[in-house]
């Protein structure tokens, strides 16, 4: 039997000490000459800003093909971001057309992403941070080596072969009826016996082709055009796959250049149903060939050895994405398989789909230079209280020194075939750097990826316990993760755990006394009036708040509401009772619950939290003596640093004096001179992987409709609809994002209620017509995100407003 990790990370140490590993990705920005209607951007590109019916449309043309990022590209004008904007199909101009009309005196016009231009974004708002910022911060304690090492090989030699059905061999709805490839690398134990656990991996976005001979890369057009040949992305996760097979595992890594080529221009989602699709499909022929039915090689490959009622996704970056929506597409199945593990990696999520009743870890990289928002933290937040009696446990891990592309080694330079860099474009950062103390080399990224995705798989569908201190948040460590730090936040299966506070909205229960405010904040910007609570993060730009970054689809949708409590001096306190029936906890491990510190408090900030049982006695803890929670994470300007809602943990042991049959409330207090800080999930748990039951709900989908756009205000009568009836109400967030000039819809959130025992709801949509006439119908983009006891099916659909003016 081989060690296929070892050898491998050994060799990419040597082969990454003679590159650059801070090889910048981004372009610069397209600064304008004079201010006006138009300007060059030098090497990079030029600009025109035009009016057009009622508002501007500004283009930004480049010299050279924009970098194939996993992020959304938008248009900045003076360094401010006007969305997401339309990227033509040869990556060579991007479009936005906007109402605002300070766009017809901007200086500059730049390309954006995540809400920030790059280079600009230095001189963003921020707070700096108050340790060194590149000092290893955020290391409390000396965390236990788990009892099994994730990365270690098993007792089965891996074989590796593939399959490949030919570049066009499905049709995409996903991508408008457009091609993609069939192929996939195989890992499987030999000798094995029965049929195996199934774990499939999806690679996110990336080049496409490119030619082996200049070294140029493309991604305009699928199939490859000639004397171009597909980049192997679908190759670069021979690590963990290795670890799996070795243990008794099938995994299969599937291609999707073909959606890579296409997905920006061409899907209404950027992608994530034609990736859910190539996985849904994949996962088609290998039940087909376990039986021993369709393609020979497959059959070769398969038969009699997969066991498709347990199988695990893992997808990277717009791969996490697509994971997702393929195990909501094979919820919503007559027979769906089993899939009983979804582990999205450094992922986007543009329409904030939620994944409740599915074991889930989301891999946050510190230094993603890419997804630099974080916006994957979305999944877990979102998931956490959609659907009572959640049967699974989730976790959320932020990786730090680890950047967006070092889990596939087909995207590191000096290891890859095709040509790959570092997403981290600033190389003198102090924290992210490539040459800064706490930055990850390649080879030590790639270990803590290996470990982390065998490790979740070995975990939930192995069964293997000794892992879960890895997920639980309890700082459980591997040798095989090297010197990579690691902060883990989860929540408990529903049966293991029990809410006290999920600081989710305002409570009557919940008391504030002494110096103190404590109000329930969501989102940021101001972004979502609508849910009447004020914005959190007011002086972070998105791309340092994770769990409040706006979505590109669902930009006005209120997220993740917590508890911003702040004290003057050491009486403010907030007070949470219990429940009589609630007041024996003795059957739990621990007190949890996720704090970070609000990035406008300075100095010293610590809480002490005490425990009250019905007696009176009491037991107190500081939270600077068993987290680091509310220790400042590093970085000095935008992206970083981040502000993450961390864990607290206490184990039930350590309430000595104190009666856990009879716990009547829980005391939150200031134990620092004063301060602020965010709080959310207060609960007592046991924690344990779970199981999958995403079936049992009910899927949601919104229903587009075409209406005539009349001479004033008016409004378009739209629907949600169940695919069965729930005994619970259904809630589910509407996002209608206005484009266009003269937009006659605005961009604007609802949530809509669908009763319980019902099917269907009706919204309604404010229509502003007018007397203008129109040359064309204005289509707009209608988005369901965010359900709460019901899973997203058709999330994305379409109004038509016709214009009812003769010309």
């Amino acid at each position: 039997m081989h060690s296929p990790v070892r050898a491998w990370t050994k060799a990419l140490a040597a082969a990454v000490t003679a590159v650059t590993l801070s090889t910048s990705l981004l372009p610069g920005p397209a600064h304008a000459e004079p201010p006006g209607s138009a300007g060059s951007a030098g090497d990079d590109g030029t600009w025109t800003v035009e009016p057009v019916g009622g508002g501007h449309r500004v283009t930004l043309r480049l010299n050279k093909p924009l970098p194939v990022r996993d992020a959304v590209p938008e248009l900045a004008a003076d360094g401010r971001s006007l969305g997401p904007a339309e990227e033509s199909p040869d990556g060579m101009t991007l479009t936005v057309v906007t109402p605002d009309p300070a766009v017809a005196t901007a200086s500059s016009v730049d390309v954006a992403w995540n809400g920030e231009v790059p280079r600009v974004s230095g001189a963003a708002v921020g707070r700096a941070a108050p340790s060194p910022a590149g000092s290893p911060t955020r290391t409390h304690g000396k965390p236990a080596p788990v009892p099994v090492d994730p990365a270690a090989p098993g007792p089965y030699a891996v074989s590796h072969d593939e399959y490949d059905l030919g570049d066009t061999a499905i049709t995409l709805e996903g991508l408008g009826g457009r091609q993609a490839e069939i192929r996939a690398k195989v890992y499987l134990p030999e000798g094995a016996p029965g049929r195996r656990p199934l774990v499939v991996f999806l690679h996110g976005r990336h080049s496409a082709c490119y030619n082996p001979t200049t070294r140029a890369t493309s991604n305009t057009q699928w199939p490859c055009p000639a004397g171009q040949q597909p980049i192997a992305s679908y190759q670069g996760y021979d690590g963990p796959a290795d670890v799996l097979a070795s243990q008794g595992y099938a995994v299969v890594s599937v291609s999707a250049n073909g959606v890579n080529a296409a997905d920006n221009p061409y899907s209404e989602d950027r992608g994530a149903l034609a990736r859910g699709e190539v996985v849904m499909r994949h996962l088609d022929l290998l039940a087909d060939a376990a039986k021993g039915v369709g393609d020979a090689k497959l059959v070769s490959l398969f038969r009699d050895r997969l066991d498709m009622s347990d199988v695990g996704l893992m997808g990277h970056s717009r791969g996490g994405e697509g994971v997702v929506k393929a195990a909501l597409m094979n919820a919503g199945r007559a027979k769906p398989y089993g899939i009983r593990a979804v582990l999205p990696l450094a992922p986007t999520d543009f329409a904030r789909a939620t994944l409740p009743g599915t074991p889930m870890a989301v891999i946050l990289p510190y230094c993603d230079g890419d997804v630099s928002n974080q916006q994957g933290q979305h999944f877990y937040d979102d998931s956490r209280y959609a659907v009572d009696g959640d049967p699974a446990f989730r976790a959320s891990l932020m990786v730090m020194g680890a950047d967006h592309n070092f889990f596939n080694t087909e995207w590191t330079p000096g290891v890859a075939h095709a040509p790959a860099s570092d997403d981290w474009s600033n190389r003198n950062d102090p924290v992210c750097g490539g040459s800064a103390p706490s930055r990850l080399t390649a080879a030590e990224q790639y270990a803590v990826g290996t470990a982390y995705i065998a490790g979740f798989f070995r975990l939930v569908q192995g069964g293997e316990q000794g892992l879960l201190p890895l997920f639980d948040g309890s700082g459980g460590t591997t040798p095989s993760a090297g010197r990579a730090v690691v902060h883990t936040v989860a929540q408990a299966p529903a049966a293991g755990r029990l809410d006290v506070a999920a600081f989710t909205s305002p409570s009557p229960s919940t008391q504030v006394s002494g110096a103190a405010t404590a109000v329930v904040c969501a989102g940021m910007l101001d972004r979502s009036p609508q849910s009447g609570l004020p914005s959190c993060a007011s002086a972070l730009t998105t791309s340092q708040a994770p769990s409040w970054t706006p979505a590109t689809y669902a930009g006005n949708v209120a997220s993740t509401p917590v508890l911003r409590f702040s004290w003057s001096d050491p009486t403010g306190a907030v007070t949470v009772p219990l429940d009589k029936p609630d007041q024996n906890v003795s059957r739990y491990d621990a007190l949890t619950f996720r704090a970070a510190r609000d990035e406008t408090a300075t100095g010293e900030v610590d809480l002490a939290v005490e425990v009250v049982d019905k007696r009176g006695a009491s037991r107190t803890f500081k939270v600077s003596e068993v987290s680091d929670a509310l220790t400042p994470f590093p970085g000095t300007a935008s992206p970083l640093p981040k502000t993450w809602l961390s864990t607290v943990r206490v184990p039930l042991s350590a309430f000595t004096g104190v009666k856990p049959q009879q716990i009547s409330e829980i005391r939150i207090s200031g134990a620092s001179q004063k301060g602020a800080v965010y709080l959310a999930d207060l609960a007592f748990t046991t924690m344990a992987a779970g199981e999958a039951r995403t079936d049992r709900l009910p899927q949601v989908s919104v229903e587009g409709t075409a209406v005539d756009e009349g001479d004033g205000p008016g409004t378009a009568l739209m629907k949600v609809r169940l695919t069965e009836k729930s005994r619970t109400p259904v809630t589910v967030q509407i996002q209608t994002i206005a484009t266009g000039a003269t937009p006659v819809v605005a961009s604007a959130a609802q949530e809509v209620v669908i009763p319980a025992r019902s099917l269907e709801a009706s919204f309604q949509v404010p229509v502003n017509g007018d007397t203008a006439v129109a040359s064309a119908p204005q289509s707009y983009q209608v988005v369901a995100s965010v359900p709460v006891n019901a899973t997203i099916g058709g999330g994305f659909t379409r109004l038509l407003v016709t214009d009812d003016d003769m010309s």
